[in-house]
């Protein structure tokens, strides 16, 4: 497995991942490895059947039905 070398790193930062390492258990180390896990992995794509099946059913169809207008459209940009 390749090796990430880190230089320059602000003491605060060296000190806050130490923090947070011991919070969870792990050595400096693996929590880097997990931060930067997180921080890169990609979430899965969806299909787009999920997506359409993700949005809430909310409304009725009549809330979406076109009203038909005899006169001309109003001028919103104006």
């Amino acid at each position: 497995m390749p090796d990430l070398l880190v230089r320059g790193v602000d003491e605060k930062l060296v000190k806050a991942l130490k923090e947070r390492a011991g919070a969870h258990g792990r050595s400096a180390e693996a929590e880097h490895r997990q931060i930067l896990a997180e921080a890169l992995a990609r979430p899965r794509r969806r299909s787009l059947g999920e997506l359409l099946a993700s949005i809430p059913d909310v409304g009725t169809d009549a809330d979406f039905e076109r009203v038909e207008s005899e006169g001309k459209a109003p001028r919103v940009f104006d």
